[in-house]
């Protein structure tokens, strides 16, 4: 039983660590490649992990094998645009300026009920509004608005934007992050009037606070404290007004 349990952790981590290093894309993104070497990988573990009698070599060499073609044809598709289509193949344009492409949706083994599914999962729910539909070499589909349904920007409406940053996550389950409070621009003392703001008595009656790059600090305390969320908008260091 011991060896069986060393054999499943040996297994564990290999498989761990072969999938880390073949990229950090999620299984709906994976090529179809990477998807079969993902699935052998899984198949040439899991008998070794539960047959005792196979040497756990038979499961590593494999793995390894199936790790290392997986890298070399990664290289090549990146030195080599024939073996990168020969691998992924190519995109296709299944609606292009508002016209469905009948046959590029026959090729691609596409009905008009998967396109509609694929546009509404977009939150697009009139084909009429399309101009652009791509199905990528991953299986998702890209989509390309007809102007008037398009979102506008702040450069087209010429009015100022607001910064582009990530959020700061300030509090997070009563605790402070200090280096994001810093990379803000803020310091406790600061924070601890805003949170008293919000009617956090305490830092530890606070669930999460983040600063977003809109200049809300967003401020929720935790259930046992009425879970309420309040927001304050930091106009300049130093003066707040809450919404």
């Amino acid at each position: 039983m011991l060896i069986l349990f060393v054999r499943v952790i040996v297994l564990y981590l290999l498989v761990f660590f072969v999938l880390r290093l073949t990229g950090k894309r999620q299984l709906s993104e994976l090529q179809p490649f990477d998807l079969v070497v993902t699935l052998l990988i899984a198949d040439l573990a899991s008998e070794p992990a539960s047959n005792t009698g196979v040497p756990l070599i038979y499961g590593i060499v494999p793995i390894l094998a199936l790790f290392l073609l997986q890298q070399f044809i990664s290289f090549l598709s990146l030195k080599s645009e024939g073996v990168r289509k020969l691998v992924c193949g190519q995109s296709v344009v299944l609606v292009s300026r508002g016209v469905v492409q009948e046959i590029a949706l026959r090729g691609s083994r596409y009905t008009l009920s998967d396109l509609m599914e694929q546009l509404r999962s977009k939150d697009v729910f009139e084909l009429a509004d399309v101009e652009y539909a791509i199905l990528e070499t991953n299986g998702e589909l890209s989509v390309l608005l007809k102007g008037p349904q398009q979102t506008p920007t702040y450069q087209a409406l010429h009015i100022p934007s607001p910064e582009a940053r990530p959020p700061f996550m300030l509090v997070q389950d009563g605790e402070i992050h200090h280096e994001a409070l810093s990379q803000a621009g803020y310091d406790e003392t600061w924070l601890h009037k805003q949170l008293k703001k919000g009617g956090a008595a305490c830092i530890d009656d606070v669930f999460f606070a983040f600063l977003g790059s809109d200049g809300i600090l967003h401020i929720q305390r935790k259930h046992e404290t009425g879970g309420e969320a309040v927001y304050i908008h930091t106009e300049k260091k130093g003066t707040e007004k809450e919404k």
